[in-house]
């Protein structure tokens, strides 16, 4: 038997020969049967996957995991059973948001499966007769109509006014007049006019087919199989954090074993190094990174749903921020989804819609009257059509009152067009060049009759066309005359106005923005000129097919616009891109667009238009379906990874500074200045009331001036190296220097520790203003007022003081009241590290800016 990519190519006739049976009778019962053993149901099936129990426990297996559980252990060892709950609270919550994102490709397999309709009309032993959809074999005979839900992949044997919407298949922005002709081997699906497909909509007409293949065979069945093979990537975020997590545990084990065999060997009892050690790694394990990644993402999801975009998956916060290259479809997307009439010509010349309806009112009125639509209901191009004299100033309700239609002959696929008679007259709608051939007069704006210029004609055609836009012709019969041609509207789906702005701002910010679609070649160049894309290149399916394998990654960075793609090439449009390093964005609404959505870095499904399956594979989905809300996304997603990057430049200074305090100490064989429990303390107070502050920064000014941060940048760089350095020798210093100079004043121990922790805290205090802004001096770029950076402070020098002052504290944690003279300390120390780290700013931007103009 043929296979079915090769139906499409052969008469109904051999078709029908292939499948052995005849069209008129259909198969017979006890055939059909043996089919359905043979071939299986028609049913889109969904591969098992892990259970839920497995998926939930593979979230465990992490090294971030390991390093939290670790901190949690040696938390509740010290008696911080609060602070331990809320590590074991933030393993659940990662293992969490894991589990959903791993549920989401079932959740999208799921929804393949139920666009295939659960009943179809067939024709079995020469009756027509309702089955189950999923009983279908290959050679059943089935009758479409409008409104069914194409049951099968179908070779059209007989088509009456038949149009399929395959826009969830193929991209095409409109319903698809079918007809019953072979098409070339090597045309796409949105080509194939003698061929209807799984999960589409009949939207007109009716048709009757013959049934090619069925189940996983079908086109539907293909893209379910790209869905449920599609690696799913790693987010840029979840790969850096899992590096870093593993690079930090590797650190800490190591510095902790190399501590404790040193002051062991300095004949320190085991017990105590163990103790001194567990206080190191306390210290230096980062607890509140986890807790401060869920939080900045979920702020990050909250400000993207005020800007229409709602996000699946926490991570995609960042990698939209994160993004290089955006991959959009077209329709609805960049383009308002709804087919408008920018145009009119006659007589060789274009006429603007508005002063239509005084020079050629009566092509106008041709498109009310040739038209079954009504306005907001039917097929998109007449609906074009009624809002074009609308806004000529015309009431289509009052013209098709004052000629009331008395016969129709309806479109036809072979004539191209469609004819309404009304008292006295007949209008005449279709191909410009089926319309034209028929008239040997023209109409000229002002309503003089004069002979047909064709040359004319075809360069105002020609010209219309080019710009991408979809051309109608009108003629008027009158009795004992011939055809009469009154104009030519032109339509096409707009960009929308605020796509072009957004466009541009992507662009500004180096992002390069690609349109992919399952339009043609010429629609999509037009539309990618007008919404600012460089539309000089335009690479259809074909073309891609035809690539040799080392030229196509080239091919594809090199080119903006891409047409009649098919599902398993907008997959590979994507691999292609990632191969380069790119972290990929892809749209999309479509069942044909959810491989595509799953593999791609952040997958973004629109909300409106889209399908089921687009959305369920998809991260993000955009309420309004309108390319600005990706821009504005884009925003908040580099706001989001600047305040990530600004609490992890925060926080691990501030953790390694407390275990070098502890590492510093065993060294040098002297007294802790602060003991583990009052470490402990300030772990549970300044990364939540101090660094979680840093999650509600407002996003900075110019973040969409600068290029995308290199993919494959670590979290941990040089300057975070430098930075690092810097503030735990501080904090260090300041610990041990306070410690020193209360205990040579006559303070005792726990007077001078006090001193000390409230100095160490001050001082994270003021790194955190400094780290308001990382790379310029935080008053000059003041990103605005916060208040949640304002109580923050507030709540910390609150519980300084009941640390210092209570006497329950005093017991728990081992200090005593200090007198004035030790806050002084600790506003001087606050204020010199201060000065210190922006003047680090000051000079690490002189340095860079000169190697920057030497290079």
């Amino acid at each position: 038997m043929t296979g079915p990519a090769e139906f499409h190519a052969l008469p109904v006739a051999a078709v029908a020969e292939q499948l052995g049976v005849d069209p008129a009778l259909g198969l017979s019962s006890e055939e059909a049967e043996a089919r359905l053993a043979r071939f299986g149901g028609n049913t889109v099936h969904v591969p098992a996957g892990p259970g839920p129990v497995r998926r939930l426990l593979a979230q465990f297996h992490n090294p971030l995991i390991y390093v939290l559980l670790l901190a949690g252990a040696v938390t509740w060892v010290f008696g911080g059973h609060v602070d331990a709950g809320v590590i074991a609270g933030v393993v659940v919550l990662n293992a969490v948001v894991g589990f959903v994102q791993e549920s989401r490709a079932q959740r999208a397999l799921e929804a393949l499966s139920k666009m295939v309709p659960v009943a179809a009309t067939v024709v079995r032993d020469g009756v027509a007769q309702r089955v189950p959809a999923a009983r279908l074999v290959p050679g059943d005979v089935v009758e479409l109509a409008a409104g069914d839900r194409v049951p099968a992949d179908v070779r059209l044997a007989e088509v009456h006014l038949a149009e399929i919407d395959e826009s969830a298949l193929t991209g095409e922005s409109v319903p698809v007049v079918k007809a019953t002709g072979a098409v070339p081997p090597q045309a796409v699906v949105a080509d194939r006019t003698g061929s209807a497909y799984s999960g589409t909509l009949v939207t007109r007409g009716q048709a009757r087919g013959l049934v090619t293949a069925t189940g996983g065979a079908t086109q539907l069945g293909g893209i379910q199989h790209l869905v449920a093979t599609a690696e799913i990537v790693e987010t840029p975020l979840t790969r850096k954090l899992g590096r870093f997590s593993r690079q930090l545990s590797l650190v800490i084990v190591a510095v902790s074993a190399g501590a404790f065999v040193l002051g062991v060997l300095r004949g320190t009892p085991a017990p105590e190094m163990f103790t001194a050690v567990v206080a190191l790694a306390v210290g230096a394990i980062p607890e509140g990174l986890p807790a401060a990644v869920a939080i900045v993402l979920a702020i990050g999801v909250v400000r993207m749903s005020r800007r229409g975009a709602i996000v699946r998956h926490l991570p995609a916060v960042e990698t939209l921020g994160g993004t290089t290259v955006i991959c959009t479809d077209k329709t609805g997307t960049l383009t308002r989804n709804r087919m408008t009439v920018t145009t009119l010509a006659a007589a060789g010349s274009p006429v603007p819609v508005a002063t239509a309806g005084e020079t050629l009112r009566e092509c106008l009125v041709a498109g009310v009257l040739c038209n079954d639509a009504e306005l907001g209901e039917g097929d998109p191009t007449e609906i074009a059509l009624l809002g074009s004299a609308i806004a000529a100033g015309l009431d289509p309700d009052e013209i098709r009152a004052a000629a009331p239609r008395t016969d129709t002959v309806p479109f036809e696929s072979e004539t191209r067009t469609m004819t309404t008679v009304h008292a006295g007259v007949a209008y005449l709608k279709g191909a410009v060049e089926e319309v034209a051939a028929r008239c040997e007069q023209e109409v000229v704006p002002g309503g003089d009759v004069r002979p047909l210029d064709r040359d004319a004609l075809n360069r105002v055609h020609g010209s219309l066309t080019a710009q991408g836009l979809r051309v109608l012709a009108f003629a008027r019969v009158s009795p004992g005359a011939g055809p009469v041609l009154l104009g030519l509207q032109a339509m096409h789906d707009p960009p929308r106005p605020e796509a072009v702005s957004s466009v541009a701002a992507c662009r500004s910010a180096g992002i390069d923005v690609k349109m992919i679609t399952g339009d043609h070649a010429g629609t999509a160049r037009a539309v990618a000129g007008e919404v600012g894309l460089a539309s000089g290149r335009v690479l259809t399916g074909a073309e891609l097919s035809a690539l040799p394998e080392g030229e196509f990654d080239d091919a594809v960075a090199g080119t903006q616009v891409f047409a009649r793609v098919s599902p398993g090439q907008k997959l590979e449009l994507v691999q292609a891109l990632q191969r380069r390093g790119h972290v990929v964005a892809m749209t999309g609404d479509g069942v044909n667009d959810a491989p595509a959505l799953r593999r791609a870095d952040i997958g973004v499904a629109m909300g409106r238009g889209g399908t089921d399956a687009a959305r369920q594979a998809a991260d993000m989905v955009l309420t309004d379906d309108d390319f600005a809300s990706i821009e504005a996304a884009v925003r908040v997603g580099r706001g989001v990874f600047d305040n990530l990057r600004k609490f992890i430049a925060w926080t691990l200074p501030a953790n390694i500074g407390e275990g070098m305090v502890v590492l510093v100490a065993i060294l040098l064989g002297t007294t802790l200045p602060i003991v583990p429990v009052q470490i402990l303390w300030i772990n549970m107070t300044t990364a939540v009331f101090l660094g979680l502050t840093l999650a509600f920064e407002p996003t900075e000014h110019g973040v969409m001036h600068r290029p995308p941060r290199p993919p494959k940048r670590p979290l941990f760089t040089g300057s975070l190296l430098r930075r690092v350095v810097l503030i735990s020798l501080l904090l260090v210093v300041a610990a041990f220097g306070a410690y020193g100079l209360c205990v040579a004043s006559g303070a005792s121990a726990a007077e001078a520790r006090t001193t000390a922790i409230n100095v160490f805290v001050g001082v994270q205090a003021a790194y955190l203003l400094s780290c308001r802004s990382l790379d310029r001096p935080v008053l000059r770029a003041w990103p605005g007022h916060s208040r949640m950076f304002a109580l923050g402070l507030g709540l910390t020098a609150g519980l300084q003081v009941l640390l210092t002052y209570v006497p329950v504290m005093n017991s728990w944690f081992h200090t005593a009241p200090v007198g004035l003279s030790s806050w002084l300390w600790v506003l001087g120390a606050a204020v010199a590290a201060f000065g210190v780290v922006e003047a680090d700013k000051l000079l690490w931007r002189r340095f860079t800016v000169k190697a920057s103009r030497g290079a």
